[in-house]
């Protein structure tokens, strides 16, 4: 996010929105949510104010579901 930001205020080539959600969906959803506010960065799309916490909640979720087990049956 803060790349990004410093990329939109030199008006540079950007970083593709689609590529801000794979980060997020490959591990990064805690660090992407934390740098939007920190920066000041896509807090006004609406995607982005959704679509981060929802990953996070998938990836609680899947983490809840399928790791715990794994923990406690060991």
């Amino acid at each position: 996010m803060g790349i990004d930001k410093k990329k939109a205020k030199k008006n540079e080539y950007r970083i593709p929105e689609k590529t801000l959600f794979m980060w997020a969906i490959v591990g990064g959803s805690i660090g992407s949510i934390i740098g939007m506010y920190f920066f000041r960065h896509k807090t006004r799309h609406l995607s982005f104010q959704i679509g981060m916490p929802l990953i996070l909640l998938v990836q609680i979720y899947i983490f809840i579901r399928f790791m715990i087990p794994l923990y406690v049956l060991s």
